[in-house]
């Protein structure tokens, strides 16, 4: 809150203001004298009193220029708190006695602002959160957002200003963060059980724990919840309280002011109302006569000024008569026009507005309380007694029962009665103990006649007693209360006397009854009776005090009630009554002479009169003691003689700068209390609308201007207001417009739209991340406004959308260039943390700086590109995230954006253009410069393959066709190379050459796809050349490994001592990973290229083909190898004569081996052998498979054939072994490795089978037989071959 002295302390630039107060100009106004002279009234007292610690001024010859300012100084000073003082008794009595506006309670709740010291409180809370200093769980999806935001948003320097400007609230930190994880939250995958919505409550709950910190919740709710009772609406008190503080009023001035202007008598302050605008009448027909009129845009709007002040004067009248009586009250006034302004009403329709005795109505509510009764002696103590009471004309109550020793009751009686002056009966009766008696006994009764002012306490009242009570002194204790309707302002006895009415001068009870509030009546009443006997409406009377008339008997203390033709002269029995009397006519009236009491002009002119004042009220009291303090002149101002329009200006200015520097974040907008009493004041006193708006448009855009954060949808209400004024539109029911007004209005009309374009220029920096919600669509909204002509042609919406496209057009430079700046000092910051000598002085460091800069390296310029980009990034995201809104007020501001994007990243795209200028030829650093700026364009829906955007791919399209270029030169080389030296051990999938080569194919193709090439037949042309390049490759690594596979097998044995080695399985995984890679590295769909693609898979396979008849054959030669050896005991030959003697002949002394087993043995060792390690080494099930078939077939052709030769001889004994040996283990193996029985069982197998066992049955009745060797299944003979 604004301390009470500050606002006194004003600048030089309100002194002028402060000159132009003004008293009426016109001739016949009631002037206070105070008014007219700085010296003179009451006002050079208290000046004095209260600055008698000042120096007086000092003589021209001997003061100092120092002096004078000094003088002069005070002097202003002294007339500011004048005019504040002033000011306060009008603001004071708005709030009294409102009766045009209410505080509002549809008006949006402001948040508490966030000072700067807070915002440093939230920074140490996210940064301990993030250090791990505080107890609250987290996943790393929740730290990774807070981290995020607070890099982004907390330590932003557009926050920081914003604080500073006070428009930040806690609420914008929650819904900033709220934005910021939404999308992230929504990017996380799918749980089962836990829904987004959870997510999202769970983290903002962390967050709100995080904001807290350490404070009790509930303290911050109570704190919140009174801020919020605060905004909605204050009491008469907190008003009083708050515009204290707004215009300086120290605390005892509030009080003598407030006693003073009877603030709590609301029929004081009805009355001053009605002065008022009696005198706001009298001025506006002044003007009329003297025609000196404000100066108006056209001559015809004089007479309609006229007519506007009566109007409004009368719609206050029609407004004051709906007030009630009494605030709060239920009873309603009669809707009664005023008769006695013949300016407004008509003199004929008087008689209409005349009372008669039925429009006085009162009711009045009695309370009698019978207390006890004393002096009742003659009954027997046992007997009972009670009382009855009632109202003439009303029913009748009893108390209880009671016993004549202790008459004692305290039993209280409600009537309502329409008399003024009711008569109350109270009875006593004893209960009657005849037999025959129907009646109780009355033993006294007490009539009384009370009044409103009677005594309220309880008292004795002697009894009139009957013929049955002997006792003389019955005396009764009661307690009559008669409460004052609201519509009866005063009553009591006069002696009065008149011309028309009460024409004998004679004491009567007389009530002042208001009938509406602006109609007032003297009525006198009897007894008795509830209408008036005679009644004399105050219309038009002026009262005052007189002296004493002479040949009038009665009375002490007399007054007046004077209108033209007519005195009736009042009289009271003391001088209290008589000034009561007297205040609460001259209220009834509405005149503006107030009467003074002779005792108060004694003592205005002698100091002996103190003895005079011994009855008056005290009301007089306080008003004596206001003028000693110096207060009287502001109490009894005309405020009809001060130029209003500049006091409002005043105090709204006053009320702004509160409200501004309170705790919240109004943004410009007035609290309800305070538009409620702005509201009262212009009403009241006539302050034009326009005028107030333009006043209030003045005193935000000096606030925007300082750097205050203004809600521009509140300046856009002002501005509508105006503008609607200006040209006609009559928003305040005004069709008058003052040249002065058109001209603020065009002044402010030119200064609003040079404010609303800089903040659309400024719009990252004056709606930072989209606060405060909406601003940024309502300043657009406003300068279409602004731009108009007129209220009635709209601004064509080309010449808007220019006007806005130069403002982002400007907003592009000056973004560009902040981040910029961020960035250069960002790098120095850099520098100097990474420089060795950085704890050297800083004078070194900044030489050490500079030279760095005059040697900046292609990399360093590259790095620095690169964090640019990434700023530049940030900063669009940022527009399209926060600053999207702008769309709901026009729908072109989504194409202004684009253009605003492209307009930036041109400024942006010089910088890129120079760093890329200076990069080596030979590097290919810049790529990832090309895919942070493509990833984030490509997505973007307008700025794809917009000018930057078509312009990043031009200036890379080269690189990338040079850059595949070399990469397909240098595989090219790298597979010639290799494959010369190629040692084919087994490396992963394949060989070392083969892997080579597919990684990379596979990391240009990967770099191709990564970079997302924009353009669709650009990146489909590149997409292919990759592709037919693999293509081209995998078949020269494939014919080169089938050329490899033949040579090795070539060099191989072709006997049993051939083993199949890892190079050859090595060779069949290059091929089988070539076919794999060929499917992922030239996957082709359309065409020619699809042709291609399947010519590479048909050399794969047609490789694998030749591949596997060539080891096949291989086989085959080392089993024709066998058949070979044991061919040599075919049936005939000498060769096998010679060896059968052989044999026959060292078997009879030796014990000779099985001839031929080794050789059986050999082979079945080298089946066994190559197929384990096919089945081991080579990767490819479906190959092996083939593999095997083909040499199962193979070699049993082979038998075949071998046996199929020798159809016509007799197997030798050994070579029926032997090849018993092979067919069974070749069967049994080839089983076991998988072969279909459809290939074992094959018809050339079981030829070879009958063969072998026929051979077999005819051997083993020869001599020596087959030695346990037979086609036939054997578990035993398994065991004994393994």
């Amino acid at each position: 809150m604004l301390d009470p002295s500050s606002s006194e302390e004003e600048s030089d630039g309100i002194v002028e203001e402060e000159s132009k107060e003004v008293t009426a100009p016109q001739a016949g106004s009631r002037i206070s004298p105070s008014r007219t002279s700085e010296s003179s009234g009451g006002l050079a007292p208290s000046s004095g009193g209260r600055n008698s610690a000042r120096p007086t001024s000092p003589s021209p010859s001997a003061a100092s220029e120092q002096e004078k300012e000094e003088v002069e100084k005070l002097q202003r000073e002294e007339e500011e708190r004048k005019k504040k003082l002033q000011l306060y008794v009008f603001v004071m009595r708005c709030v009294a006695y409102p009766f045009n506006a209410k505080q509002p309670t549809d008006m949006a709740r402001r948040q508490q602002k966030i000072t700067k010291q807070q915002l440093q409180q939230t920074k140490d809370r996210f940064q301990a959160f993030l250090n791990g200093d505080t107890q609250i769980v987290a996943d790393e999806a929740f730290i990774n957002a807070v981290q995020s935001y607070y890099e982004v948003f907390l330590k932003s320097d557009r926050v920081a200003k914003m604080v500073q400007s006070g428009g930040f609230s806690a609420n914008d930190c929650r819904e900033v963060f709220k934005r910021h994880i939404e999308k992230r939250v929504r990017s996380l995958p799918e749980i089962d059980g836990l829904s987004k919505e959870t997510v999202l409550s769970s983290w903002m709950a962390k967050f709100d724990t995080i904001y807290r910190g350490d404070e009790d919740p509930r303290k911050a709710q109570q704190r919140m919840t009174a801020s919020a009772a605060s905004e909605l609406i204050l009491s008469k008190d907190q008003l009083y309280e708050m515009f204290q503080n707004i215009l300086g009023i120290k605390k005892f001035e509030h009080q003598l002011l407030y006693q003073a202007c009877q603030l709590d008598n609301l029929d004081e302050q009805a009355a001053q109302i009605r002065r008022e605008l009696d005198g706001r009448l009298q001025m506006a027909d002044q003007i009329a006569r003297g025609g000196k009129f404000p100066k108006f845009v056209s001559k015809e709007m004089e007479a309609m000024y006229i007519e506007e002040l009566k109007s409004s004067v009368n719609q206050l009248m029609a407004n004051l008569e709906s007030m009630p009586v009494s605030k709060g009250g239920e009873f309603k006034l009669q809707k009664l026009k005023r008769g006695h302004n013949t300016s407004i009403i008509d003199m004929g329709q008087e008689d209409e507005n005349t009372l008669s005795k039925s429009d006085v109505v009162l009711s009045f509510t009695l309370e009698v309380v019978i207390m006890e009764v004393q002096g009742l002696k003659s009954l027997a103590p046992n007997r009972i007694v009670y009382c009855t009471m009632e109202v003439e004309g009303g029913e009748k109550l009893q108390t209880d029962q009671a016993e004549a020793s202790k008459p004692t009751w305290g039993t209280q009686g409600d009537f309502t009665t329409t008399h003024p002056l009711p008569a109350v009966k109270v009875k006593l009766f004893t209960e009657s103990t005849g037999v025959l008696a129907l009646e109780d006994k009355e033993l006294g009764r007490v009539v009384l006649h009370p009044t409103p002012n009677s005594p309220k306490q309880s008292e004795l009242h002697k009894m009139t007693l009957t013929k049955a009570c002997p006792d003389h002194d019955l005396k009764i204790k009661l307690a009559i209360r008669m409460d004052k309707p609201q519509n009866m302002k005063h009553s009591g006895y006069l002696w009065a006397f008149g011309k028309n009415v009460w024409k004998r001068w004679k004491k009567r009870f007389f009530v002042l009854v208001q009938v509406s509030q602006y109609t007032f009546a003297m009525c006198s009443y009897r007894e008795k009776k509830s209408e008036p006997q005679e009644l004399l409406q105050l219309d038009g009377y002026t009262v005052d005090y007189t002296d004493p008339q002479p040949g009038l008997d009665g009375g002490r203390a007399f007054f007046n009630a004077v209108k033209e033709g007519d005195t009736v002269i009042f009289a009271s029995d003391d001088e209290q009554d008589r000034i009561l009397w007297v205040q609460a006519m001259y209220r009834a009236t509405g005149q503006s002479h107030k009467p003074v009491p002779p005792t108060q002009v004694q003592k205005l002119n002698s100091k002996g009169g103190a003895s005079a004042q011994m009855d008056a009220p005290i009301s007089q009291f306080y008003a004596d003691r206001a003028q000693k303090h110096g207060m009287d002149e502001f109490i009894s101002a005309n405020p009809c003689s001060f130029d209003h329009a500049s006091l409002f200006q005043m105090v709204q200015r006053l009320t702004l700068d509160h409200r501004l520097n309170d705790t919240f974040c109004c943004l410009g907008w007035f609290s309800p209390g305070q538009v409620f009493v702005l509201d009262e004041y212009c009403a009241r006193n006539g302050v034009r609308g326009c005028h107030r708006h333009l006043c209030y448009l003045r005193d935000l855009l000096e606030r925007a201007d300082n750097g205050a954060m203004i809600d521009p949808t509140l300046l856009h209400y002002s501005f509508a207001f105006c503008a609607s004024h200006v040209h006609g539109n009559r928003p305040d029911g005004l069709s008058t417009v003052k040249v002065d007004e058109k001209e603020r209005f065009e002044e402010i009309k030119e200064r609003l739209r040079v404010i609303l374009e800089n903040q659309i220029i400024h719009f990252r920096y004056c709606f930072p991340f989209g606060r405060p919600e909406g601003a940024l669509k309502a300043t657009l909204s406003l300068l279409e406004r602004v731009l108009m002509k007129d209220i009635v042609t709209p601004v064509p919406q080309e010449e808007v959308k220019g006007v806005i496209r130069k403002c982002l057009e400007q907003a592009a430079q000056l973004n560009y260039q902040r981040i910029t700046e961020y960035a250069k000092i960002e790098g120095k910051k850099r520098e100097m943390y990474e420089h060795p000598v950085f704890c050297l002085a800083s004078q070194v460091m900044d030489l050490t700086i500079q030279n760095a800069g005059r040697l900046v390296t292609p990399a360093k310029k590259l790095e620095e590109t690169i964090r640019l980009a990434e700023l530049v990034i940030e900063v669009l995201q940022q527009n399209q995230e926060h600053h999207a809104e702008g769309k709901e007020a026009f729908a072109w501001w989504t194409d202004l954006m684009v253009e605003h994007a492209e307009n930036f990243l041109a400024l942006y795209a010089v910088d890129m253009d120079a760093a890329l200028e200076i990069q080596s030829p030979e590097s290919w650093d810049s790529f990832p410069l090309f895919q942070l700026l493509n990833d984030f364009l490509r997505t973007d829906y307008h700025l794809c393959n917009g000018k930057f955007h078509k312009h990043l791919q031009d200036l890379y399209a080269p690189l990338v066709v040079r850059y595949v270029d070399l990469m397909e030169s240098s595989i090219a080389q790298s597979i010639h190379r290799g494959f010369e030296r190629e040692s084919w051990e087994p490396v992963n999938n394949g060989s070392g050459t083969s892997e080579d080569l597919f990684w990379k194919l596979d990391a240009l193709q990967t770099f191709i796809r990564d970079l997302h090439w924009p353009e669709e037949e650009f990146a489909k042309h590149l997409e292919s050349r990759i592709q037919l390049m693999s293509s081209d490759m995998i078949e020269n690594c494939v014919k080169r490994t089938r050329m490899a596979f033949e040579s090795k097998l070539t060099k191989s044995s072709r006997s049993t001592d051939f083993r199949i080695s890892p190079t050859i399985c090595t060779m069949f995984n290059v091929m089988v990973d070539a076919k794999d890679q060929s499917a992922k590295l030239c996957a082709m769909e359309m065409g020619q290229e699809k042709q291609y693609h399947s010519q590479i898979d048909d050399l794969i396979e047609e490789s694998v083909k030749d591949m596997i008849q060539l080891l096949v054959a291989k086989f085959v030669v080392i089993l024709e190898s066998v058949l070979a050896k044991i061919s040599r005991y075919d049936e005939g030959t000498l060769f096998s004569s010679f060896l059968s003697f052989t044999v026959k002949a060292a078997s009879k002394y030796v014990d000779v081996p099985k001839p031929g087993m080794d050789v059986a043995d050999g082979y079945v060792t080298f089946v066994r052998h190559s197929q384990d390690m096919l089945r081991d080494k080579v990767n490819e099930e479906v190959y092996i498979e083939r593999l095997f078939d083909q040499w199962y077939t193979a070699t049993m052709n082979l038998l075949g054939t071998w046996l199929t030769e020798r159809m016509d001889q007799q197997l030798h004994v050994y070579q029926l072994k032997i090849l018993i040996r092979i067919a069974k283990k070749k069967y049994r193996d080839f089983r076991l490795q998988g072969v279909l029985d459809s290939t074992l069982n094959s018809k050339l197998y079981e030829t070879v089978r009958n063969r072998l066992t026929l051979e077999e049955a005819t051997a083993s009745v020869r001599e020596g037989g087959m030695q346990g060797i037979s086609m036939k299944d054997s578990d035993e003979e398994d065991e004994e071959d393994d």
